[in-house]
């Protein structure tokens, strides 16, 4: 039986981005008056992640847009950040924490929020010009040394996912050389299924991006001095040039420092229906596993939504214990802006999924797109049209049937 916290509980949320800023602000929103440490890996304060692909790195906005407050807004809410610390290990027993300075956090209550961490290439992590984007200081990098090219900069971004995508289209618009490499025949197939997977590649190949699929990238290779900066060798033997690199192959959640913990990692921290780790821990965002109570299957989601209103349940529901937690049921939602068409999606949709085109066409560039699974919706998909996407937020949060899915298209 978990039970609630006491009002001068002490709370330790690890992980400083958007998941464990909601939940902490959410304890002092409840009156909670115990500490609240944030701990965080970054030496920033708190920022958001979707502008870095897009108006930071195109340099429409500069740091202080992207910040989640204003120091003096932050400061009132009490918290004590230790930033630029990493946790290093978790005793649940003991209800305590080692920082990577040796420093030893005991407390009450704890809210894993560390995300996920992009992956690198075999032998790529640190080669001059060769970056993943996640933080502030990946996006400053980035768009620092293609400044120092100019217009002349040739990208090579390998993996056409979302992030991969997003810094193609921002790239492209300023007017940089862009080839945007996918091992996959079909970007982004695995997530929206072939036929949307294509016409989100179709968005690139439009606008000038060289799309390369179906071919898998071999090695990186830093060029000598005074000729191309990195070297691109791909599995069919050719070869790109390129000034910057970016790698948007995938995360992974930030899982390493629970190892030896007691809690269960399975691609992720494994949670119950409520976000419940363990006695006294709840998981949120990124790194979160758990059991969605609509669906009846163990989901783990890398949307701006769901750190959100995941740190915020998390939060309360560590607060309010067994008794009065609730279980975390969201319809999932994220968007993608690439060039002029914005991208949304509701709902987990799968690879396998039969869908049907509503509203609009491919060929238009503005559409929605019905997931069908079974007799079930599943997610609804829409290019540049948000209006009529938002009216099957209320049929997935019911589980409604796809044929109710089919007739609110027609009224």
């Amino acid at each position: 039986m978990r039970e609630p916290l006491s009002s001068d509980a002490t709370v330790v949320v690890v992980g400083a981005s958007l998941a464990g800023l909601r939940a902490a602000e959410e304890i002092r929103h409840r009156e909670h008056r115990g500490r609240v440490i944030v701990v965080g890996d970054e030496i920033h304060p708190p920022y958001d992640r979707p502008p870095l692909s897009k108006q930071f790195l195109a340099g429409a906005w500069d740091v202080s847009r992207i910040h989640h407050h204003a120091p003096d807004a932050l400061d009132t809410l009490g918290l004590g950040f230790r930033l630029g610390r990493r946790a290093e290990s978790l005793d649940i027993g003991a209800r305590s924490l080692c920082l990577d300075d040796g420093t030893v956090l005991g407390y009450d209550g704890l809210i894993v929020a560390t995300g996920a961490s992009p992956r690198w290439l075999p032998g790529t992590e640190g080669m001059d010009r060769v970056h993943t984007l996640r933080t502030l200081d990946d996006a400053l990098a980035i768009r620092g040394e293609l400044g120092e090219v100019g217009d002349r900069a040739r990208l090579v971004v390998i993996g056409a996912g979302f992030i991969g995508a997003e810094v193609a289209a921002t790239c492209r618009s300023m007017g940089i050389r862009v080839t945007l490499v996918e091992t996959l025949p079909t970007p982004l197939a695995r997530i929206l299924g072939e036929e949307m997977g294509e016409a989100c590649g179709r968005l690139h190949r439009d606008t000038g991006v060289t799309l390369q699929t179906g071919v898998g990238v071999d090695r990186l290779e830093t060029a000598p001095s005074g000729a191309d900066p990195v070297l691109v060798h791909m599995a069919d033997g050719s070869r790109l040039a390129a000034d910057v690199v970016v790698i948007g192959v995938g995360v992974s959640p930030a899982t390493r420092w629970l190892e030896g913990s007691g809690l269960e990692l399975d691609d992720g921290v494994v949670c119950d229906e409520k976000l419940f780790a363990a006695d006294g821990v709840v998981a949120a965002g990124d790194v979160a596993r758990w059991t969605h109570p609509r669906l009846s299957e163990q989901v783990r989601v890398e949307h701006w939504t769901n750190a959100a209103e995941g740190g915020v349940a998390a939060a309360a529901n560590l607060l309010a214990g067994d008794d009065g937690a609730e279980p975390y049921d969201p319809v999932p939602f994220f968007w993608s802006d690439q060039y002029r068409t914005k991208i949304q999606m509701l709902g987990l949709p799968g690879p396998d999924d039969e869908i049907v085109v509503v509203a609009g066409s491919v060929e238009d560039g503005r559409l929605v797109a019905l997931y069908r699974r079974g007799e079930r919706l599943r997610a609804a998909l829409a290019f540049s049209q948000p209006r009529l996407l938002m009216g099957y937020r209320s049929l997935l949060a019911r589980g409604a049937s796809f044929d109710e899915a089919l007739a609110h298209s027609r009224s």
